[in-house]
């Protein structure tokens, strides 16, 4: 473990949407600043995601000086979307969790819309201070969470990945191998460990920044999502199921909350506290 080191990160401003890769970003209490703080929902109030929706992998979404995002999808013009101010807000649930969200410009659900061919608005989280706690059965009072699906940081490893791929080669579908970290939509991926070793971490600092480690993450269909194509095959959920089975759940990562504010780099030093 003495040559771990934070391999890469990825901030995604939408949820659903492709996100981008800084060599840095700022650790805030509820997760990586800009990461995750606007998603959409349909008329229902419910949020719209790559599990029904693959398409919303080939849209983008980049994060702008504020807070604000850049949208660009095929087939339409880019559309600059500013913070709303939070003047009034929408009821939604995410994952039969209530929460309040922030409504963009009209134009933003008009555009969201005309991409995916039905009606969405798209909503900012305007302080996760107090809009949505974690999950009471793994979380701590006062951890709060933007609209990551249920807490502030994902974190992968190559050497798990390198293993999974491996098991996925010697699978039914080996075709569908290797795949690439993408498919896992991390915030935070670590070199120089061994495979799996991220089983058994109760506490990680990368850089200077301390996290508590919550639970594993139990993975869903949106890791079949070639983030590339849209299309959607077998793998890595077929493999996961026959060798990642913990808990009654498939576990590819582990999610963090972070203990301490802070700045974390590429290259940063991953070290194990407990």
């Amino acid at each position: 473990m003495g040559n771990a080191e934070l391999r890469s990160i990825h901030v995604h401003p939408v949820k659903a949407l492709r996100g981008f890769s800084p060599r840095e970003a700022q650790v805030e209490p509820w997760g990586l600043a800009g990461d995750r703080r606007w998603a959409l929902i349909d008329d229902g109030g419910k949020v719209v995601t790559q599990r029904e929706h693959p398409r919303l992998a080939l849209a983008a979404a980049e994060l702008l000086p504020g807070g604000g995002v850049r949208l660009s999808a095929p087939g339409l013009d880019p559309l600059t979307v500013p913070v709303p101010e939070p003047v009034a807000t929408v009821p939604m649930e995410i994952f039969g969790t209530k929460v309040d969200a922030v409504p963009a410009l009209d134009a933003a659900h008009v555009w969201c819309g005309a991409y995916l061919g039905f009606g969405v608005r798209l909503v900012h989280m305007d302080d996760p201070a107090k809009r949505r706690p974690v999950d009471p059965e793994y979380g701590l009072p006062g951890e709060t969470v933007g609209f990551a699906d249920g807490y502030p940081l994902l974190l992968t490893s190559e050497a798990s990945l390198d293993a999974l791929n491996a098991l996925i080669a010697q699978g039914d579908y080996p075709a569908e191998g290797p795949l690439p970290m993408n498919r896992f939509r991390p915030n935070a991926v670590v070199a120089g460990t061994a495979a799996w070793a991220e089983d058994d971490w109760s506490r990680v600092a990368i850089g200077e920044v301390a996290f508590r480690v919550a639970k594993m993450c139990g993975r869903c269909v949106v890791t079949t999502t070639d983030q590339a194509t849209a299309g959607r095959g077998k793998e890595p959920l077929r493999t996961l199921a026959r060798h990642r089975r913990i808990g009654g759940r498939l576990i590819f990562g582990q999610n963090l909350v972070p203990l301490s504010t802070g700045t974390i780099r590429v290259g940063d030093r991953v070290r194990i506290l407990a």
